[in-house]
């Protein structure tokens, strides 16, 4: 399988359609982020094949030189308050040094499938593009990873990623849930949580080689 094979698909349907759409419109008169060569980077850069973890996201960040198609990642620039948080329980989980950038892209071309519910949105307008068609999209995403034979992690962090347990396999996949990074809940049970050697714990034992989460 391949990630070509499921867009392929979707585009015939009438939702995607319809948000194909959706999106022209929205660029033609506003600051659509992110730019739309990076759209589908989550795609680009971790292929169906190499996806060993899952970290699903809401939406990209609305500012500028932030949003590049992985969730939770920044292009360039300062550290979102979640992404410092995902930094702090790292750094105590793994022992590895405070991340030099926000750029996650070496997590992505490792497996780890950084997906947003919904892949775009307006500039200073957060959920501004939600109910729009990507989570229909990102849904078929998620179902194709849980198809898949080999086991994956799903880091489900916060109760709008948690939606998606009922998609998953248990029996063959790791589920680990915990309240998402943001400051408002991340001292509710994010921190300590551990989900970074949990995950490389679970690929070890399943023969499968374990991320490099430092950066």
């Amino acid at each position: 399988m391949k990630w070509e094979d499921l867009i392929q698909s979707e585009l015939k349907k009438p939702y995607f359609q319809t948000l194909v759409e959706f999106l022209k419109k929205e660029d033609q008169t506003k600051t659509i982020l992110p730019i739309k060569e990076n759209r589908l980077s989550c795609l680009k850069l971790t292929p169906y094949d190499l996806v060993k973890v899952v970290i699903i996201g809401q939406d990209p960040y609305h500012n500028y030189h932030q949003a590049h198609g992985l969730a939770f990642s920044v292009e360039q620039g300062i550290y979102p308050p979640s992404l410092k948080n995902i930094y702090k329980e790292l750094v105590d989980d793994m022992k590895v040094s405070y991340p030099k950038t926000g750029n996650l892209t070496h997590w992505a071309q490792q497996g780890v499938l950084l997906l947003n519910t919904a892949l775009t949105v307006e500039l200073h307008k957060p959920l501004s593009h939600q109910g729009k068609g990507w989570e229909e999209f990102t849904l078929e995403i998620v179902k194709k990873v849980n198809d898949k034979l080999t086991p994956v992690v799903f880091i489900l962090w916060g109760t709008h990623a948690q939606k998606f347990t009922k998609y998953i396999d248990s029996q063959r996949h790791l589920i680990l849930r915990s309240v998402h990074p943001s400051p408002l809940s991340a001292s509710r049970g994010f921190f300590g949580s551990k989900p970074f050697s949990k995950t490389n714990a679970f690929l070890i034992v399943n023969k499968i080689k374990p991320i490099d989460w430092s950066l």
